[in-house]
């Protein structure tokens, strides 16, 4: 990680969840390592963050940069409507930390959709300072379906542009404002890449067919979908295996429905783990699976890809965009798990078909670099750049016919 001379004074919103682990305090581990590196820029990083009083999931991260410092903040919202209802309640405290934190802030970063993040974009519009604000947003910027009312408004306010400042957003849409940059999710170090490129060279599209799902076990991100998904393989005479990662209150349900569906044998369920043990199963896919309702995009697909799996996913958001740009895998127009099956065989019956998009995938990896990031990040914010950068590099997707 780079530790070059930095400039100023970095404030984070987010509702990334942290927690109390053996002393130390650890949080959601994809956006813990994205701010390390972020850090590097900057003289001091303050996280504004929810601190939540429950076990830390095995995904969880201590930051690693001494820069960081968490600012935390009484965790709101929730399913249940009581949940829901003391949100408000917690909006004075999100706005004491805000206004306290900001007055030495030289950027103000917000990640939205959230409750805080709602909260800190409307004080941004009343705000004189700082003048450089960068906003996230890492759902769909396009959606149409149902959503949280908030959701919403956080699009209708970015595309606006009344916090007065910049947004990234997955993908690249129509009448897109010149204030609204296209921007990649980084989430792969050099390492990690240089082991993905060593993995997949050997990487053959042979039986069983290895699957993977990373992510919250639950419906709404197709983790049945992905089982039912074997189920359809099995009928069509094709040997497949299917590793599911990551933890969810319909773990239960989905381990009882393989075993209903008679495919308990060839579906094996992990837990969550931590994201220095994913490797090995990166490197053993052929496929990663993601039949999500709505996603902005999915790191787990760009880490995927590193070590040459093929992404079959859901064709929401931004993602059509990105795997038709890449020329790798298929975003698939329901989350019918026969589709998934059916595109699955495809490629079974043309293994080169496999290897020239596995290679694909592999290629466009490298754009979700970290490296790549704090690039486009200098560009972004307008930072200086230092003696390594190489200008050309940029952290938007290189689409296919793009000037």
């Amino acid at each position: 990680m780079n530790s070059r001379p930095s400039h100023g004074h970095l404030l984070i919103i987010s509702h990334t969840p942290h927690y109390r682990r053996d002393g130390e305090i650890v949080g959601w581990g994809a956006t813990v390592r994205e701010i390390d590196y972020l850090a590097t820029l900057f003289e001091r990083v303050v996280h504004i963050a929810p601190l939540h009083a429950d076990a830390a999931p095995a995904s969880a991260l201590p930051y690693q940069s001494s820069q960081v410092r968490l600012r935390p903040v009484a965790p709101g919202g929730g399913a249940r409507l009581r949940d829901k209802l003391s949100i408000p309640l917690r909006y004075p405290g999100y706005a004491r930390a805000i206004l306290q934190e900001r007055r030495a802030a030289d950027v103000i970063h917000v990640r939205s959709p959230a409750n805080i993040s709602l909260l800190a974009l409307m004080i941004l519009a009343m705000l004189r300072g700082p003048q450089v604000r960068w906003a996230k947003y890492a759902g769909d910027w396009n959606r149409t379906g149902p959503e949280p009312w908030s959701y919403r408004f956080q699009r209708w306010w970015l595309a606006h542009g009344l916090h007065r400042g910049l947004v990234t957003v997955n993908g690249r849409w129509p009448n897109q404002a010149s204030h609204i940059r296209s921007f990649l999710n980084p989430c792969l170090t050099e390492a990690e890449l240089k082991e993905g490129a060593d993995a997949s060279r050997s990487k053959r599209l042979g039986k069983p067919v290895q699957l993977l799902f990373v992510g919250r076990l639950e419906s709404a991100k197709g983790a049945d979908v992905c089982v039912e998904t074997v189920v359809h393989l099995k009928e069509a005479g094709v040997a497949a295996r299917l590793d599911l990662i990551g933890e969810g209150e319909e773990r239960r349900v989905l381990e009882c429905k393989a075993i209903d569906l008679g495919v308990a044998e060839s579906a094996k369920f992990h837990g969550g783990l931590p994201r220095e043990r994913l490797g090995q199963f990166y490197a053993r896919a052929h496929f990663i699976l993601l039949p999500s309702e709505s996603e902005g995009w999915p790191k787990v697909l760009s880490e995927a890809m590193a070590y040459g799996a093929v992404p079959m996913a859901s064709a929401v958001s931004s993602i059509p965009q990105y795997l038709n740009a890449f020329s790798a895998g298929h975003a698939i127009n329901s989350r019918d798990p026969h589709l998934f099956g059916s595109a699955i065989e495809t490629y079974v019956g043309a293994p080169a078909l496999w290897k020239e998009h596995s290679m694909n995938a592999l290629k466009a990896a490298k754009q979700f670099s970290y490296d790549n990031y704090l690039r486009a990040v200098r560009k972004l914010l307008n930072l200086p750049l230092s003696l390594e950068c190489d200008v050309a590099d940029s952290a938007e997707p290189e689409f296919q016919g793009d000037a």
